[in-house]
């Protein structure tokens, strides 16, 4: 039996999303940036999926989360850095939370953080297990957390429901 039209829109959305995803993670942990190329493409597709699948009202709610998100992350990094002089949080990790915007909606982004940052968690314990030195100075590209998050989230949304 065939699967229902929103299910395939999410489909042939959610393929080019994790490709999109996955690109962004190597170039982020081979060059320590996230393009903006990858990041327009991820809202545009985000984007899209709102606007065929729930009209043009959608998609704009869609991107106002965006915008809103991206301009919170923003303040978020600009507050950090005043406060303790170094950058905690990357331009380009605040583009792609924008941009992630669209798919997952203001009330995804609690998931999205969640996967993100206990990813990278598991993933400094399993360096510091390896024998790298972790300190408080030690940075790792957020990307690719960031990205496992966005995709965990998109999942959650889609099949269990979550917000």
């Amino acid at each position: 039996m065939l699967a229902d039209t929103d299910s395939w829109i999410f489909l042939g959305c959610f393929a080019p999303l994790g490709l999109l995803c996955g690109a962004m993670a190597l170039i982020d942990i081979h060059r320590g940036i996230i393009p903006n190329e990858l990041n327009l493409s991820i809202a545009g597709l985000g984007l899209l999926k709102a606007l065929v699948s729930g009209g043009v009202i959608a998609a704009i709610e869609a991107g106002c989360d965006g915008v809103v998100i991206g301009l919170v992350f923003w303040l978020l990094r600009r507050l950090y850095f005043a406060l303790r002089k170094t950058q905690g949080l990357g331009l380009g990790d605040v583009k792609f939370l924008a941009a992630a915007g669209p798919w997952i909606g203001i009330a995804g982004l609690p998931s999205l953080l969640l996967v993100a940052t206990l990813t990278a968690l598991v993933a400094a314990g399993g360096l510091q297990l390896a024998g790298r030195n972790m300190t408080r100075r030690t940075s790792l590209p957020f990307g690719p957390f960031l990205a496992a998050g966005l995709l965990a989230t998109v999942i959650l949304q889609q099949y269990l429901g979550a917000p």
